[in-house]
């Protein structure tokens, strides 16, 4: 199956081992501006602007515009997300929204556009964002399930919920940095180069094939099996 990413660096996350967990089953690209929002999703497609890495695995293939992208191939899947720092706030997603799902519909009219939820910030992040949520990390994962689901009902849309998975990989032990052990993010607000980008992409490989994550064989390098087995549950 083919997905497309219209994102940022969390969806840049989300789908960096995803060919490898899936056994290349899932054909994905994203579209990558760092810190992109819905809003400037609808600006470059309007004005037509070459300035999205078209990315696999992470990594940068060509510059393209969403225009561009979305003729590449014939897409079963979109999935359309906004800026981590607004993703709580209702009131940022539209018009804009509205505009990227007309859009995506009329060049890719076969496609599923699907919502992706994205997780709520480390509680030591130094984000500037995180401020509009009283610097807790529960309150904002409470507002990004309140707006994101308030969207995704408007629109029909079916929501990969990034967002629960990585607040259920906090309860862990593993991931209690005030334990003394791991933290899930690497900088306060994106996800670890192993484990969390692993979770991620765990919940899409869950979301596009239907299939258990118990049966992915994949694991990254250098990372402790029993880790990967509670992530896998999760």
């Amino acid at each position: 199956m083919n997905v497309l990413c219209i994102g940022n660096s969390f969806s840049q996350d989300a789908t960096r081992y995803l060919h490898q967990i899936s056994d290349d089953e899932i054909f994905v690209r994203n579209l990558y501006i760092g810190g992109c929002s819905l809003e400037t999703h609808m600006i470059n497609i309007k004005e037509n602007n070459a300035f999205y890495e078209y990315q696999k695995n992470g990594r940068m293939l060509k510059m393209v515009s969403i225009n561009d992208a979305l003729k590449k191939r014939k897409w079963d899947y979109v999935t359309i997300q906004q800026v981590s720092h607004f993703s709580g706030m209702v009131e940022t997603y539209e018009p804009f929204t509205e505009f990227l799902i007309d859009y995506i519909k009329k060049e890719c009219p076969s496609a599923e556009i699907v919502f992706h939820r994205t997780w709520a910030y480390d509680p030591a992040s130094d984000h500037f964002g995180f401020a509009y949520y009283n610097r807790s990390t529960e309150y904002m994962y409470e507002r990004i399930v309140e707006a994101s689901s308030a969207i995704a009902d408007k629109y029909g849309l079916r929501t990969i919920d990034n967002a629960t998975a990585i607040q259920r990989a906090r309860e862990l032990d593993e991931f209690n940095p005030e334990k003394g052990n791991l933290s899930i993010n690497r900088d306060g607000f994106h996800l670890s180069l192993d484990y969390g980008r692993y979770l991620a992409g765990l919940t899409m490989f869950k979301f596009f094939t239907g299939k258990s994550a118990t049966e992915v064989s994949y694991a990254p390098d250098d990372t402790d099996p029993e880790i990967i087995e509670k992530l896998k549950r999760i």
